[in-house]
């Protein structure tokens, strides 16, 4: 554990024997008359407001997320994503997608927190207009052959459990060639956070993109293991490489697992990133690949941020905050910040993997990362 963790871990436990109570020194305590009544009224007809009267709701003693868990079952949206290709079509949709939104966040079609995520499809020879937003999106493919993303003139071949990112403003459009089957991929993006930032814009491309560069030419440049060009320059805040290949990753997770020691939080975690700096791929929204080993039984933690997860492999389940999940591949699940939570593999004899994008970027950039490790039970939950 972490110096930070513990100094942590320390406050929280000194909190918790308060019971968390307002009616402490240096908390807003005030006992309402009816003079302050009157005296609210007076303010609130200029705009205005007594800080003490929300203070202590504004400012948690910890961190709190109006979001709650939800598990989204593969199965059960399969055909209906399926369905929606036989009611519209890319040119009448935009982008034929259904998404999946928290029971508690539907304000601002959030999945957790301020990610956005969603199912969409793509039939043998359909493609979407060319467009671009502000926001940043990502994708990571779930099923279908010969489908392809063209990001800023690079086309790029999609296959199974592919992670691709299309960064913020970059023009983008996505098809499935003839001959193909029927492409379906998740959908990951920024779209409430920027909208929250009221800086969220749209446009699009008057016909499609002139590819500029040769067919994969981003994870052919800059997916080699440990090299990058050295003739060339990059001057964007993201990742110039679009497409991280499973092909490579599953392997690289296996090869982490014979010389690293097992996260008992999280397995062998291994973070996407950019190969030129290291860092995450993108500027609001990062994403991982995590293998959990046979019979792996994580203990619990939780810290700021939000998670989307999607079962890339195997079957297993997640507590959340007391609640069992039970997931299997492509099955979808979010972890709100600040929810306690632990990975387990129901298999004694095959791995399981999890993919995950989340918003640590933002929370790393502006130091709201914070994080706590269960102490009770050895670790573990009590599952409601």
């Amino acid at each position: 554990m972490t110096e930070a963790l513990e100094v942590t871990n320390l406050k929280y436990k000194i909190m918790e024997e308060n019971n968390y109570s307002d009616d402490v020194y240096g908390r807003a305590r005030v006992q309402d008359s009816d003079e302050l009544k009157a005296y609210y009224k007076e303010l609130e007809t200029l705009g205005a407001g007594a800080l003490w009267t929300v203070a202590n709701d504004i400012e948690p003693w910890e961190p709190r997320s109006s979001s709650v868990p939800m598990l989204w079952k593969y199965d059960d949206l399969r055909d209906l994503v399926l369905k929606s290709s036989e009611l519209v079509t890319p040119e009448q949709a935009g982008r034929r997608v259904v998404y999946l939104v928290n029971d508690k966040r539907k304000d601002v079609s959030a999945a957790v927190g301020w990610l956005y995520t969603g199912i969409q499809v793509t039939r043998p020879g359909e493609s979407t207009s060319a467009h671009r937003h502000r926001a940043s999106a990502l994708r990571f493919i779930m099923e279908g052959e010969k489908g392809y993303t063209v990001v800023d003139g690079n086309k790029i071949m999609l296959e199974v459990n592919d992670f691709v990112i299309t960064p913020n403003s970059t023009w983008h459009e996505h098809g499935v060639e003839e001959g193909g089957k029927t492409c379906i991929w998740q959908d990951g993006l920024d779209i409430p956070l920027v909208n929250a930032l009221e800086a969220n814009d749209y446009a699009v491309y008057d016909g499609k993109q002139p590819l500029i560069v040769p067919l994969n030419f981003s994870p052919m440049t800059y997916g080699g293991a440990g090299l990058i060009p050295a003739d060339k320059t990059w001057d964007k805040l993201y990742s110039p490489l679009f497409k991280y290949s499973w092909k490579n990753v599953y392997p690289a997770l296996l090869e982490a697992q014979k010389v690293n020691e097992v996260n008992p939080f999280d397995g062998i975690f291994m973070q996407y990133s950019n190969p030129l700096t290291g860092g995450h791929v993108m500027q609001t929204m990062g994403a991982a690949m995590q293998l959990l080993p046979a019979g792996f039984k994580g203990k619990a933690h939780k810290h700021t941020g939000s998670f989307v997860y999607q079962c890339a492999k195997g079957k297993g389940y997640t507590v959340i905050n007391g609640k069992r999940f039970d997931w299997k591949e492509r099955d979808i699940f979010c972890v709100p910040s600040w929810a306690w939570h632990e990975h387990h593999n129901l298999s004694e004899t095959e791995d399981a993997c999890l993919f995950n994008f989340n918003d640590l970027p933002v929370i790393e950039k502006l130091g709201l990362f914070q994080g706590r490790e269960l102490t009770e039970n050895n670790g573990h939950q009590q599952v409601k």
